[in-house]
């Protein structure tokens, strides 16, 4: 029986949406909710979530759906739900202030309670349990108690919400740093902080639960491919990168039917994931897996990048074109059963021949891995099951491979984990970007079919009257979006602009980074906040420098800017990046190996990038574009533009175009004279550490 005082109905978040016949009565973040209780003299409770969020289910289920437990929040407290992949902002400044009362990081589900009047939190947790369990205290007990203590400890209540707030002023204050130390030097420590933190047995850095960190591992990409013409290239580097991708791609956080990557591995092993698949993390994983198929050659890493875009264009991609948010960890109430498998079943599906050699690569043949069944992960090598069975490794990989398409259709029978469909503007920008990057050097133009899909639906759905959205949802675009929005899209499409010009696409990008100078921009200190200037007034306005699960907005931001900067001559953008770099010089040099993004962008100030421009015929531009962009060079631009492109930006268009291809190389603002041979370009390319 739906409960009319339950306002969340009416939203296109599936997280919210999944909330709507709780018997608690549910507000979306809005002015009737703040308003009731500033008027009430309520405060609030704010529950903060995400649709493929395990723990999150399980507080609903035990709590939010309990009709105890939601009188009592019905009664004491304004009960407010949030989508923190809707609302980013609110999700940073509450998941700060938990770090700030309870000494330590949050996570999903987060449980705030606010001040009625100021918004300010006073307590808050993570996961409550409906029973006193593992030391945690009821659900109901901490509603009863946080309650009395509001009511009978205003002015405690003040004072701490007035420390709070001091302390958010004291985060958002810059710390300057010293502006000359913006050096290579800044780039070799947090190398070394890398290297300390790497976990050497089975790569990536400390220890369970082990996080991908991709921006760390295209940190320590970029660092060798910067040594790799000297006299002592840094192949630790390489290696600490390419080891942890391996573990990754063999172990149980890859999907090794399906593709795809889980969010986190619980053990040290990268053998059971949390099960949920983000775009986020998938996106910059693509990318490198391409980036290391490039530098390698190595068939795994060609497998994985070539798996993680099917499944990505086969369950992620909309028909519209946009790609979604996320699969759910769950499945009919259960975490990990879509993916797990009872031995008996696949031993009745597979041949013999098939069997044998797939059970012993991914351990069928050893003890269950996963509450009792098996969650596939790669234990042995196809070499040395191939040396017990009397087999070659090449015709072990072809059995295993057949068993795999078999399994993987008979696994989409089973009822499937839901899938939020949600299209975020920042999300499909990582995504936009590794599309884009994988296209390029495994060679599939299908790849950079779909990130055009995706750039046109946003800026067909999402850009609106000049302005961008965040969030799109059964037909509707919501809420104003946010920096990393603007910063990964004008990535993604800088990316995709190397794979296939299109003017419109160049256009849209300084649309975009006009909006970071006129919207987000610091025009005192530099750098950029994490909402807009005529964003909604909350208590505290972020300005996000290290990076997270996902990059940090003002180093992609400095970056795509400064990239953009020089591609067309714009000096404004180049002004930005460079004030956004020494905005953050403090942090940087306090710890350089949690801001990589903004050390890729210190880089590329450095030593400006490499942008190669190719004008000509256009069906005979392709070949010079594939020889100056399929080896790994991240500082390096190749841009092909046909001969016919009309409406090209004054710098561009100064780059003449001829009957026959024509070349040109720029290293910041100096260009090359014209290029007119092929030899002569690659001749010119190989002697670049781009």
């Amino acid at each position: 029986m739906s409960n009319p005082e339950n306002r969340l109905s009416g939203e296109t978040s599936p997280y919210l949406l999944q909330h709507a016949d709780n018997p608690v009565n549910w507000y979306p973040w809005g002015e009737e909710a703040l308003a009731l209780a500033r008027r009430e003299d309520r405060p609030i409770l704010l529950s903060v979530g995400y649709s493929a969020c395990h723990w999150c289910h399980v507080m609903a289920h035990e709590s939010f759906e309990n009709a105890d437990t939601a009188a009592v929040m019905n009664e004491r407290f304004v009960n407010i739900k949030i989508d923190r992949e809707e609302r980013p902002d609110l999700d940073k400044i509450y998941q700060l202030a938990h770090q700030m009362l309870v000494q330590r990081p949050g996570g999903w589900p987060l449980t705030m309670f606010l001040t009625p009047d100021e918004l300010t939190p006073f307590f808050g947790g993570t996961y409550f349990p409906r029973e006193a369990r593992h030391g945690m205290p009821a659900f109901t007990d901490i509603l009863g108690r946080v309650s009395e203590y509001f009511r009978e400890n205003r002015e405690e209540v003040r004072r701490q919400g007035e420390a709070v707030r001091g302390v958010f002023e004291q985060v958002g204050r810059v710390e300057p740093g010293a502006a000359d130390g913006l050096d290579t030097r800044l780039l070799q420590r947090a190398r070394e902080g890398l290297e300390d933190s790497f976990e050497s047995r089975f790569g990536g850095f400390g220890r369970a639960p082990k996080f991908p960190h991709p921006t760390s591992l295209e940190r320590l990409l970029r660092h060798w491919r910067s040594t790799s013409s000297s006299d002592d290239p840094d192949l630790q580097a390489l290696y600490m990168a390419t080891f942890t991708l391996q573990r990754m791609a063999l172990g149980g956080l890859y999907d090794q039917l399906g593709g795809g990557f889980c969010r986190y591995s619980v053990d040290d092993f990268w053998m059971v994931p949390h099960f949920e698949k983000m775009l986020y993390d998938n996106g910059p994983l693509l990318a490198l897996y391409g980036q290391c198929w490039a530098i390698t050659n190595e068939p795994l890493f060609g497998r994985a990048a070539s798996e993680t875009a099917d499944w990505v264009m086969r369950e992620m991609q909309s028909p519209a074109g946009g790609y979604y948010a996320t699969l759910d960890a769950d499945s009919e109430g259960e975490e990990g059963r879509f993916y797990a498998w009872d031995r008996n079943e696949v031993r009745r599906a597979l041949s013999d021949e098939l069997y044998e050699p797939f059970a012993r690569v991914f351990g069928l043949d050893r003890e269950p891995n996963f509450e009792g069944r098996w969650h596939l992960h790669t234990f042995r090598p196809a070499r040395e099951v191939g040396k017990e069975l009397g087999l070659q490794a090449e015709e072990v990989e072809h059995r295993v491979n057949t068993a795999r398409a078999s399994l993987l259709e008979i696994r989409g029978q089973r009822i499937r984990p839901g899938r939020d469909e949600k299209i975020l503007t920042s999300w499909n920008g990582l995504m936009i970007r590794g599309m884009a990057i994988a296209a390029r050097h495994l060679q599939r133009p299908e790849l950079t079919d779909s990130a055009a899909e995706a750039v046109n639906f946003i800026r067909e759905q999402l850009w609106v009257d000049g302005r961008l959205f965040a969030c799109w949802k059964d037909g509707r675009a919501r809420f104003p979006a946010y920096l990393d929005d603007h910063a990964f899209l004008l990535d993604g499409i800088l990316e995709l602009l190397q794979q296939r010009w299109d003017s419109g696409w160049l256009q849209f990008a300084r649309g975009l980074a006009d909006l970071l100078l006129d919207q987000f921009m610091d025009a005192d200190e530099g750098g950029f906040f994490f909402t807009a200037a005529d964003h909604e007034s909350l208590i505290h306005r972020p300005r996000p420098l290290a990076d997270e699960a996902t990059p940090a907005g003002n180093g992609i931001a400095a970056a795509a800017l400064a990239r953009l900067g020089y591609l067309l001559g714009e000096a404004r953008y180049l002004s930005a990046a460079e004030e956004t770099l020494k905005m953050a010089a403090g942090a940087m040099q306090q710890m350089p190996h949690a801001h990589c993004a903004l050390l890729n962008a210190l880089e590329e100030s450095l030593e400006p990038p490499e942008i190669v421009i190719i004008r000509g015929p256009r069906q005979a531009i392709g070949e010079w574009q594939l020889a100056a962009s399929l080896v790994y060079a991240p500082r390096r631009l190749v841009f092909a533009i046909a001969s016919d492109e009309e409406a090209l930006p004054e710098f561009l268009a100064a780059k003449a175009a001829g009957e026959a291809p024509i070349a040109y190389i720029c290293r910041g603002s100096t260009c090359s004279p014209p290029i007119v041979s092929l030899s002569s370009l690659t001749g010119e390319l190989r002697e670049s550490p781009a």
